[in-house]
């Protein structure tokens, strides 16, 4: 009983420390939502069911990683120099073989990060 009384108390702290944290993203979801939301209008129709397809049907969520040390962030399956070359080019969208998500180079991804926080630095 005092492991039981122990537990449930540890997890009443744990509620409420989740509840603190989920305060504080809901502002940036909402923002995140609307933002999507404007965006979708602007994009292929089969890209977006593509892009959607892969969120649902991936472990994370995340349909769009970046490739680190010559491996997807998703799967971490070694891509061959010349995809690697082409992801770089920015000249069309390459999908990895394994996972299915979609690959950008490294430098798009920290390039989007830095935007993203810029944006969430302004709210």
């Amino acid at each position: 009983k005092e492991k039981l009384e122990a537990k449930q108390l540890h997890l009443k702290h744990k509620k409420a420390e989740l509840s603190d944290i989920m305060a504080e993203t809901e502002k940036e979801e909402a923002f995140l939502a609307k933002k999507s939301a404007e965006y979708q209008g602007q994009i292929e129709e089969r890209l977006l069911i593509a892009y959607n397809r892969i969120r649902g049907s991936v472990r994370n969520g995340l349909a769009v990683v970046s490739i680190e040390r010559g491996a997807s962030a998703g799967s971490f399956f070694t891509i061959p120099p010349q995809t690697q070359m082409e992801i770089a080019g920015r000249k069309k969208i390459l999908t990895d073989e394994h996972s299915g998500r979609i690959l950008v180079d490294n430098a798009l991804a920290e390039e989007e990060k830095e935007k993203m926080e810029k944006l969430f630095a302004k709210m």
